[in-house]
């Protein structure tokens, strides 16, 4: 399923947030969205999961999502929002539970995707006994489960230190490699942009607009490989945003 983002404007009061925002992310892709603080990327998600609507523009899902995608549009967030008193296999039935799988019929499901995300034998252990890598795969087992056909992800690995940030960057690479999901992942890391993106798109200060689309070609099972292509990348995406981002910061800071 492809999704069509036509001349998507907002405002809140008097603050002007997005303007024309005119973008495809289509089906199998990974688009990363970066660009100043206050630039409008996570509002631009809300628009795209439905949870709130433009004033202007729409969002359109073009195709089909699979037969049995339970929610065809699905948010991982980074503060993971595990319900404590439930266990790891709680956690993810829950949201079969809400479509009606419980028991036997939801066992397979659960079963799966906990082999995915290689947590089949903690499936029994409770958050509090998780480390903040580990509650992230299970944030996005869980997201699995319904079998989306757009992920919607919102900073997913900003919580997370350097070498778990590295090890979920793996995981979903591999994800990626096995199902072709489609994702639209907002992010104020480069690194992860460049390692996780199919394409790259930059935000200007806000009111946020594209500035520039920013493709990389190179597969993501490759990449690590491929270092010098991604620091090129990463500086390239940083002189785009540089002075608009210091900008953003001084107006943070004193405003």
């Amino acid at each position: 399923m492809d999704l069509h983002l036509e001349g998507i404007s907002h405002t809140y009061g008097d603050i002007k947030v997005l303007e024309d925002i005119n973008l495809t992310i289509n089906d199998g892709e990974i688009v990363c969205i970066v660009g100043p603080s206050g630039c409008g990327k996570s509002t631009l998600l809300r628009f795209i999961g439905g949870l709130e609507r433009p004033d202007k523009g729409q969002v359109l899902q073009m195709g089909h999502p699979p037969v049995d995608s339970l929610n065809p549009l699905t948010y991982i967030f980074q503060d993971f929002a595990l319900l404590p008193w439930r266990s790891v296999r709680g956690n993810i039935s829950l949201v079969l539970e809400d479509h009606g799988i419980k028991g036997k019929k939801a066992d397979p499901i659960i079963s799966d995707v906990l082999a995915r995300t290689n947590l089949s034998e903690f499936a029994k252990a409770y958050p509090r006994q998780l480390s903040g890598g580990m509650k992230q795969r299970v944030a996005i087992a869980r997201a699995l489960a319904v079998r989306p056909a757009v992920m919607l992800m919102d900073e997913p690995l900003s919580a997370l230190d350097s070498q778990t940030r590295e090890l979920l960057m793996d995981d979903l690479i591999d994800l990626w490699e096995r199902d072709r999901f489609t994702a639209c992942y907002v992010t104020h890391n480069l690194n992860e942009a460049v390692r996780l993106g199919h394409k790259i798109v930059v935000l200007s200060r806000r009111p946020g607009k594209i500035r520039e689309i920013v493709d990389i070609d190179l597969p993501l099972n490759q990449r690590k490989d491929h270092s010098e292509l991604l620091d090129q990348k990463q500086k390239q995406l940083w002189s785009i945003m540089r002075e608009e981002a210091r900008a953003a910061d001084k107006e943070l800071v004193h405003g």
